[in-house]
Parts: structure tokens; C-alpha cells; sequence
């Protein structure tokens, strides 16, 4: 090797060492300020010093994670980081003098917040791609230039006012996406990769291998379950299908499902994760932060969609296995359920300890993912699951891999809070909420298009939290301003933001699931559509039928449920052309109709009673026995 060569090496090495470093500072920052050490120390901090420090941390450690360059070009991606870490720093330094400063535009203010604006950008870019990339740039641009266009909704900015505002304010960059982010979310996926790190994955695809592995199709309900498991606790869609998937998808295909039906389920499966309580995905967080209600809340109000979304998925995988004649292979060995909660009981504990110190003692969230860290940490430790246990290492490990995993995160988190900035400064929230209400005409369903078309536009590759942010901050406003119950428009936003992770051109979900199955992207995309067309009906539903998010009476909401599962069993039936044996034309034609208004509140709709979603209940329900009837003859 050349001397050029060695030294090329030994510079990489020192670029990855400080990776490593800041990664692992920043974990460490985050849990010292979820266990309240700065006041136990006597010292005053500013939650916006903190907001700052995580920020240089993460624009430091993005930088050198996502390198756009090689050789000695790196360097440059070692002067981003450095650049973006000192005016990131900057700010957490002097916070306490520049808040009474930035007022007066100072020259430091003017210089470090056009600074952290351009390097968070080129952050998100790496970290995500070009999706938020654009509608940041998008955001900032119309800031600077929106008031010469003719339907200009805003008044002249200066660029320094806006730069500062939008970085350095509490309702810009240091607001409330990146306070929830550093304090709530790092905490969850902090325990995450501990779940990971000690083997938890492993449990959770045993468990469900274990607990469906024998049903019909138990392959692919493997996946089912094991991605609801796991994607409950990693929140991410993309990384929930890389996690599961490289087991679920082989043993699918080995199962006699086609690659694009092995992906589609896989991706529609980790999908869910994200409303999937009790941790679901950092967007979640977020929701209780803009609707000031405890998380606890959310979580109940995500209950019965999460359980409509998941039970059709179960229902068309089921109903293709018994369609199609498949079975687990042979070869593959069912552990027994007592057997693996024998061994993995020390899985289970943590989220005794998370759901306890969460819903009963009413802790703060992160608090409560941090004693459920620390539990599973120390029993990891001690409890060998299949027998082996991690190492001291490993799990010593999770404190820079943590820091890695929140990167993005954090990134998208910064974006969109310089989105909400703009919003603001300019007064383009409150017109655009105008507009959209004006443009609606005062017909819901209409203002409800909209809102759908508009998240699944604005979601085609980007990430679930960064579409939420924006949603609940362009069309949340206008949803509750049109008399919608305020949980029920973000969860109709938080779904459709989800949803981009499944619906062509861009699936991100999908892809990833494509990739790993060796199935046509496209393909897979559009099979998962057709597996969970319940998914882009759920939100009409939670809209027009608060019920089904919690709000109101128990017999409205037993009522609502299961009109919306026999719905689902009608109209997936219909879709599949398959019930007990193949179906005739006109019985696929009756149960889609019965099925979509067993599925939809008629009552608000067309302003009647309950009597037809009851006859459509009772018609489909003696259609089924009488497609079943030929089978129980024969």
C-alpha cells in the first residue's frame, strides 16, 4: 500500500471515529436531559440550548454518515460538518444573550442562521433524498420571493429577519418538531435498539411463528404478526420491512406465495407499525404535542384503526392461502408458544414497565422508555434468550447506534420546523386554511379529497414524520376549522402521510420490500394497494365517525367497530372473488355494496339512522351463509 493510500485510510478512520463520537454524545445528552441531570446539577438551561446541542450533534454526524464525496474531496464533507456542528453549538452557547439579541438582526445571528438553514437542508438531503429537500427549499423561497407572485399570500420579508426567525426562533427550528424529537422520540428508539440489540426481533418472529405458524398460510401470517410485533416498538416502516422482511419474505416465497405477494404483505405489515400502539411512530408524539393531549390518548384513539388495518391484511392473506391450497413448509420447525414465552419472558417485562409507568403512573414518555431500556438492558445481561446473550459491547454499542438511528429523524424534524417558521413569519397558515375551506365550497367530503390527495402527493418520498408535520401544520387548521373532531383530522392526516409509504409511484415500504423479495417495485406497490384498500377508507371513516378514535359513547363506538370488520370481511371477499369457493359476479357485486355500506357511517352521511348499515349487516350476513351452504352440503 502507498503512503497516499495509508494516509487516505487512516483519515477515513479519523472521520468515522468522530462520527462515532458525536453519535454517541448526543445519546448521551439525550438521556441526561430526559433524566433531568442539568437541574439536579444547579445548572439553567434553556430547552432551546439543549434543541441546539442535539442539532449540531446530529449536522455534525450527518455529514460525516452520508458522505457526498470521496478521497480528498471528503474534506469538504468534514468542513459541512464542523460548520454546521459550530453554529449549531454557537447558538446553544449563547441562547441566554442572543433571545434578547436576534431582534436587532446581529451580524453572529445573521451569519450562523443562514449557516445551519443551508447545512439542514443539504442534511435532509442526504439523510431522505430530494422529497423534503424541495418543499423546504420550496418554503424557504416563497419566504424570500412569495409576495412578487400574483397570488401572493404574504407580505415582504427581509432575508436576514426570515433566516432568523426560521432558525433561531421557538416557532421555527428550535419549536416543537425538534423538542419532541430530541426528548420523546430519541428516548423510543433508544429502547428500540436495545429491544434489537439483545435479540428481540428474533423473539418477536418466533412468537408469531409460534402463535400462527400452524393456521392455513401461516407464512405469511407470520409476517403479519411478527411486523405488527416489531414495528409497534421500531416505529419505521422502511426499517421495520429490512428487519423482518429478510426472514418473512423467503419464507413466504419458499411458502408458494409470488415475490410481489411476499412483498406487498411484508410492506403493508411494517407499514401499520407506525400506528401501532402502545409506542407507534415518532408522528404519534407529535400528534399529542399540536393537540396538547397526553399521549395516552393518542394511542387509545389508534386502537380500533390500527386493529381494522391489521385484521384485513390477516383476512386477504388468509383468504389467499385458502384460495390457493398454501401451507408453511415442512422443513420449517413451529416452536411451541409456552416454549418461547419460557425463554423470552424478559421481552415481555419491559413493556409491562413502559405501558405501567405510562398509562398508570402517568410519567412523562420518555422516562418511561428509558426505565424500560434500562429493564430489558440489565436483563438482557443476565437472561440468555436461546442461549446467548449479548455482550457488555453490544449493548455499549446501542449508545452511538441510537445517535446514528436518530439522525434522520432529528434532520426531518429541523426541516419541518423551518416549514412551520415560514408558515408563521409569512401568514400563509392562517390563508392557505382560508383558501382550502373557500375552495371546499363548505361540502366536507370535497375539503376531505383535498386533504387526502394533497398527503399522498406531498408524501411520495419522504418520511412519515416530515409529512405529518406539514400536513398538521397546511391542512390540519382548515380540517378543525370545518367542525372536524381535532383528533380525528390528524389521525385522517397521520394515515394518508402513512399511507405514502405503500401507494405508487413513490413506496417507499414497497420498494424496500421489492428489493429484498426480487419482485417488480411498481408491481409490488400496486398489489399492496389492493391488499389494503381498507387502509385509504379508514380515514373517511374516523372522520365522519369519531367514534372509531374513541370519542363517544361506548355503544356507538361497539356499534361502528363491527359494522366496519363485517365491511371488511364482505368487501375483501368481493375483491378476492373468494369466500369458502370461487365467487359467482353478482355475489362479488352484492358484497362489495354491502360491504361499503356496512363499512361507512350512512347515519352522517346521508343524515338517517342506523337501519342501513343494520339491513346491509343482516343481507351480507345471510349471503355468506348461503355461499357457504354448497360447501357444508357436499
Amino acid at each position: 500500500m502507498t503512503q497516499r493510500g495509508a494516509s487516505a485510510q487512516r483519515f477515513e478512520r479519523a472521520l468515522q471515529w468522530l462520527a462515532w463520537a458525536m453519535a454517541g454524545l448526543m445519546t448521551l445528552a439525550a438521556i441526561a436531559y430526559a433524566l433531568d441531570v442539568p437541574r439536579r446539577l444547579s445548572l439553567a438551561l434553556y430547552t432551546e440550548q439543549y434543541l441546539a446541542l442535539i442539532l449540531a450533534l446530529t449536522l455534525g454526524t450527518a455529514f460525516l454518515k452520508y458522505p457526498a464525496f470521496k478521497g480528498r474531496l471528503r474534506l469538504i464533507d468534514l468542513a459541512c460538518a464542523l460548520a454546521g456542528f459550530g453554529a449549531a453549538f454557537y447558538i446553544a452557547l449563547f441562547y441566554p444573550v442572543l433571545v434578547n439579541e436576534l431582534v436587532y438582526r446581529p451580524l453572529d445571528g445573521k451569519i450562523i442562521s443562514v449557516v445551519i438553514a443551508l447545512l439542514t437542508i443539504e442534511a435532509v438531503r442526504r439523510a431522505t433524498g430530494w422529497g423534503l429537500t424541495v418543499v423546504v427549499a420550496a418554503f424557504m423561497l416563497y419566504g424570500l420571493f412569495g409576495h412578487l407572485l400574483p397570488f401572493a399570500m404574504s407580505r415582504q420579508l427581509l432575508w436576514d429577519r426570515l433566516f432568523i426567525y426560521v432558525v433561531a426562533d421557538t416557532n421555527g427550528m428550535l419549536g416543537l418538531p425538534l423538542m419532541v424529537a430530541s426528548i420523546v422520540v430519541y428516548a423510543f428508539i433508544l429502547m428500540g435498539q436495545v429491544l434489537q440489540a439483545s435479540g428481540g426481533s428474533a423473539f418477536f418472529n418466533d412468537l408469531a411463528m409460534a402463535v400462527v405458524g400452524r393456521a392455513k398460510g401461516g407464512a405469511a401470517k407470520i409476517a403479519v404478526v411478527s411486523s405488527f410485533l416489531f414495528g409497534s416498538v421500531s416505529g419505521s416502516a422502511v426499517a421495520n420491512v429490512v428487519a423482518s422482511g429478510v426472514v418473512t419474505i423467503p419464507m413466504m416465497k419458499r411458502s408458494g406465495y409470488s415475490p410481489k405477494f411476499a412483498a406487498a404483505t411484508e410492506s403493508l405489515a411494517s407499514t401499520g407499525g407506525q400506528l401501532a400502539p402502545p409506542i407507534m411512530g415518532a408522528a404519534a408524539f407529535l400528534m399529542a404535542e399540536f393537540l396538547q393531549i397526553s399521549y395516552a390518548t393518542v394511542v387509545l384513539a389508534a386502537v380500533i384503526p390500527t386493529a381494522l388495518y391489521y385484521f384485513s391484511i390477516f383476512l386477504y392473506v388468509h383468504i389467499h392461502a385458502t384460495a390457493q391450497g398454501l401451507t408453511i413448509p415442512e422443513d420449517v420447525e413451529i416452536p411451541r408458544v409456552r416454549d418461547v414465552l419460557r425463554d423470552g419472558w424478559h421481552f415481555i417485562l419491559p413493556f409491562v414497565i413502559l405501558i405501567g409507568t405510562l398509562f398508570w403512573l402517568n410519567w412523562r414518555p420518555e422516562l418511561s422508555a428509558l426505565a424500560a431500556a434500562g429493564s430489558l438492558t440489565l436483563l438482557a445481561l443476565v437472561v440468555p434468550y436461546r442461549g446467548a446473550k449479548p455482550s457488555v459491547r453490544d449493548l455499549l454499542g446501542v449508545i452511538p447506534g441510537t445517535g446514528f438511528g436518530v439522525v434522520e429523524i432529528i434532520a426531518i424534524s429541523a426541516a419541518a420546523g423551518m416549514v412551520i417558521g415560514v408558515l408563521n413569519i409569512t401568514g400563509l397558515s392562517f390563508s392557505l386554511t382560508l383558501q382550502l375551506v373557500q375552495m371546499a365550497a363548505g361540502n366536507l367530503f370535497v375539503l376531505l379529497l383535498i386533504a387526502a390527495l394533497v398527503s399522498i402527493v406531498l408524501g411520495m418520498g419522504m418520511p412519515t414524520v416530515g409529512v405529518y408535520v406539514l400536513l398538521a401544520s397546511l391542512i390540519g387548521p382548515a380540517l378543525v376549522r370545518a367542525g372536524i373532531d381535532p383528533i380525528a383530522a390528524h389521525m385522517f392526516l397521520l394515515y394518508f402521510g402513512m399511507l405514502s409509504m405503500i401507494t405508487p409511484p413513490v413506496a417507499l415500504a414497497s420498494f424496500t420490500a421489492a428489493a429484498i423479495s426480487g419482485s417488480k417495485p411498481m408491481e409490488t406497490g400496486f398489489q399492496a394497494v389492493k391488499m389494503g384498500w381498507v387502509a385509504y377508507l379508514i380515514p373517511f371513516m374516523v372522520v365522519l365517525e369519531p367514534g372509531l378514535v374513541m370519542q363517544g359513547a361506548w355503544q356507538d363506538i361497539a356499534w361502528n367497530g363491527a359494522g366496519a370488520i363485517a365491511g371488511i370481511v364482505f368487501a375483501t371477499g368481493a375483491i378476492y372473488g373468494y369466500i369458502w369457493r370461487p365467487l359467482r359476479l353478482w355475489e362479488r357485486a352484492a358484497l362489495i355494496v354491502l360491504g361499503i355500506v356496512a363499512l361507512l357511517p350512512v347515519q352522517v352521511i346521508a343524515e338517517t339512522s342506523h337501519l342501513p348499515n343494520a339491513l346491509a349487516l343482516a343481507l351480507g350476513g345471510a349471503l355468506l351463509l348461503y355461499i357457504r351452504r354448497p360447501l357444508a352440503m357436499a
